[in-house]
């Protein structure tokens, strides 16, 4: 996937590499065991997906996913390629704001989820 992303992943990796949205940094393609994610920030404990047409008959997946990714302490948001592609500018304000709140969940010490 990262030599072949879809247009919508290439669109907004060019908006987040090298440190230029917010001074964060992000990377693309990323391992978080058993997964591989579109875009993290790990300082931010962030992950972007950017879901294509494939996604939506994966529901019950994404929300396993989601639940495991979840329970290390991360904030999992979700685009649809064309919010990426018609609305990249929405797009990037709710990253900002995702940024600007912290993850309501911690990683407990025995591997669940606690609240804050």
């Amino acid at each position: 996937m990262r030599a072949n992303p879809t247009p919508a992943e290439q669109k907004l990796w060019l908006a987040l590499r090298a440190n230029r949205f917010e001074n964060r940094q992000f990377t693309r393609q990323t391992v978080i065991a058993p997964y591989i994610v579109d875009f993290a920030s790990k300082a931010a404990r962030l992950i972007i997906e950017v879901d294509g047409d494939t996604h939506s008959a994966q529901d019950r997946y994404e929300a396993q996913r989601t639940e495991f990714l979840e329970s290390l302490g991360y904030r999992v948001i979700r685009f649809g390629n064309p919010d990426v592609m018609g609305n990249m500018e929405g797009v990037l304000d709710a990253i900002a704001q995702a940024l600007r709140e912290p993850p309501s969940l911690q990683p407990s010490p025995q591997g669940g989820r606690e609240q804050r």
